[in-house]
């Protein structure tokens, strides 16, 4: 199954995120099939930046998204 998740990259004390559509028996930081945006959780602007399109593709094709990445979207969505 394709899942579209966080990679996480960074140090200890600031992370910043991948979002990758990969396989779901992969690990976390493997290789993934395409990247699709980044997460910077520590930062104020422009935190999440992501390919909507290429989202909705990955979507529609049958790629289930994580939690975290699911609220992500809606929130680049609007």
């Amino acid at each position: 199954m394709v899942k579209i998740r966080l990679k996480k990259f960074g140090t200890q004390k600031q992370p910043y995120y991948r979002v990758v559509v990969q396989d779901s028996a992969k690990p976390r930081d493997g290789a993934c099939v395409e990247e699709l945006g980044t997460y910077r959780p520590i930062e104020k602007e422009n935190q999440v930046s992501i390919n909507v399109e290429r989202a909705k593709y990955w979507l529609s094709v049958g790629a289930q998204p994580t939690a975290i990445v699911s609220k992500l979207l809606k929130k680049v969505s609007k």
